[in-house]
């Protein structure tokens, strides 16, 4: 896979994961957090599958 997102984005994902995982520990503590690994996943790799579908790319680096 190419990478297709931005550091930028990948760290708004890592953060925005980390924290709907928590909402399983403090919280609601519902499993609804486990929504959050979809973002945590996708900004670890550095490549988003929606992003590629819908063409966009938020990486600065040249093909």
């Amino acid at each position: 896979m190419t990478r297709n997102e931005g550091t930028l984005d990948r760290a708004a994902r890592i953060i925005l994961g980390l924290v709907l995982l928590s909402l399983t520990v403090i919280g609601p503590k519902t499993m609804w957090g486990l929504v959050g690994l979809i973002p945590l996943l996708t900004g670890l790799v550095g490549s988003c599958p929606l992003y590629t579908i819908l063409g966009l790319n938020t990486c600065p680096l040249k093909k």
